[in-house]
């Protein structure tokens, strides 16, 4: 049997790309090149990995009309929003790009007469991270470039539904001049990527995607002490205070439900509204579900586009079936977007309200353009509710009071709290996660502690 890996379009079902998975002894060759690359790298100075990896997203952004069209091919992404991926991979970069010479500056303690004493930031060595198909330039990149930055080797594993993205990467950093096997990309299925991990040859491992995976690389992983950050995927809430903008908050909630499909790992899934707004948010919240586009990501009216497989979306549309049948009641009429054809990657976005925390559809990861509406009588309330469930990425409180949202957010389980927006990621910010969302962080300063190591010295110079 033929050891290749397909992109099967989400657009039309067939074949848009296949590749043949790398060899075992190329992935050793990759692992050795790696390392023997790194150890010189570590002692460029941080001004001069700056300079190849701006080159790196200039070159990145040289290819962003090839790479629209290659994201709503491989993952259905509307060629109208491709464009913004791209910016945000850029903005992402160049932000870490920017402060690596400070984060990764030595930390001096206080002096003490005849003795010099320092942290060093060294690096890791060899950096693997795999990445996930929703958004495959932005994941990758919050961590390629800051392991880059951080003087380390990087091996990318991108998913197989995006794998061009990979080649994306590679042909990028090989037109900036980054040194002959510094960075590579690998194609490789599950047991070699698990083999990877098992080399004794990787530092670090950075993976994102489901649970059941991310529990698989840590078990890996611990055999070889190997760090890991882990990023497991969410079920982010929304809270709407009485006191909110009522317009503002539907339109942005709308979008951070919706957008991409609802394939985020930080998009809205659940939203608790304050009993005087709730009946009045549902129904402009209905109202502007409707505005929406399905159709093919390659039709620039498109605003919906399928999600990744038929069977992502079959599995949303069972657990609406499911909420349904416990009396939930959706409100979006599916027949009024003429893509959404039962069986296929097309679905249509769907609102339910009359729903509860007995119901997977408001516990359960759906990743899917759905999303379940509760009243809630107080803040008390809220935040009991925000807080049952088993993922802990994002959560978002819409209010005027700036005090409230601060006191709120104390109080819940996640790794960002955010006021009066969603969906977002701030490079300045720690992107992390608590309970079953993962572990570990990338982005800001913190992200660089996670992909370097402390090294003390102790100098006494006067004896």
């Amino acid at each position: 049997m033929s050891h290749t890996a397909k992109i099967v379009s989400p657009v039309d079902g067939s074949v848009y790309a296949e590749r043949e998975y790398a060899s075992t002894a190329s992935v050793a060759l990759a692992l050795q090149a790696a390392r023997q690359a790194q150890q010189l790298w570590r002692s460029v100075p941080i001004a001069e990995r700056a300079a190849v990896c701006l080159k790196a997203v200039d070159a990145m952004l040289a290819m962003q009309d090839d790479i629209v069209t290659e994201l709503a091919w491989q993952m259905g992404r509307p060629v109208r929003y491709g464009a913004g991926e791209l910016r945000g991979f850029a903005d992402r970069a160049r932000q870490m790009i920017a402060m690596a010479e400070s984060a990764l500056a030595p930390v001096l303690p206080d002096p003490i007469d005849g003795f010099r004493r320092y942290i060093r930031r060294e690096p890791l060595g060899v950096v693997f991270v795999i990445a996930p198909w929703n958004y495959p330039y932005l994941t990758a990149v919050n961590a390629v470039i800051p392991a880059l930055m951080a003087g380390n080797a990087v091996l990318l594993k991108h998913a197989t539904q995006t794998l061009l993205v990979g080649e994306r990467f590679q042909m990028a950093l090989d037109r900036a001049g980054l040194p002959a096997g510094l960075f590579r990309n690998l194609l490789v299925d599950h047991d070699q990527a698990a083999a990877i991990v098992r080399s004794g040859q990787v530092h670090q491992v950075n993976f994102t995607g489901s649970v059941a995976g991310g529990r698989t690389i840590a078990q890996l992983a611990a055999e070889q002490f190997l760090g890991v950050g882990l990023e497991l995927g969410g079920k982010d809430p929304a809270y709407v205070c009485a006191d909110a903008d009522l317009e503002y908050a539907v339109a942005n909630l709308v979008d951070g439900s919706f957008f991409n499909s609802g394939q985020s790992c930080c998009g809205i899934e659940r939203i608790y509204v304050a009993a005087p707004l709730y009946q009045q948010f549902v129904e402009r919240f209905e109202a502007m579900t409707y505005d929406y586009v399905l159709g093919s990501p390659l039709d620039q009216a498109t605003t919906l586009g399928p999600m990744v497989h038929a069977r992502a979306a079959n599995f949303v549309r069972d657990e609406v079936k499911q909420a349904i049948a416990q009396g939930a009641r959706a409100l979006i009429d599916p027949k009024r977007f003429a893509a959404d054809v039962v069986g296929s990657a097309y679905l249509a976005p769907q609102v339910c309200i009359a729903v509860n925390h007995e119901m997977s559809l408001m516990r359960e990861e759906n990743f899917g353009p759905v999303v379940g509406i509760m009243s809630v009588t107080d803040d008390d309330e809220a935040v009991r509710l925000m807080n049952d469930s088993d993922y802990g990425l994002t959560a978002s409180i819409w209010t005027s009071d700036l005090e409230r949202a601060e006191r709120i957010g104390d109080l819940i389980e996640t790794g960002t709290v955010f006021m009066n927006r969603c969906d977002y990621l701030d490079p300045a910010l720690a992107w992390t996660g608590v309970k079953d969302t993962g572990h570990g962080a990338t982005l800001s300063r913190i992200g660089y502690e996670h992909l370097t190591r402390p090294k003390s010295f102790h100098l006494r110079h006067r004896v």
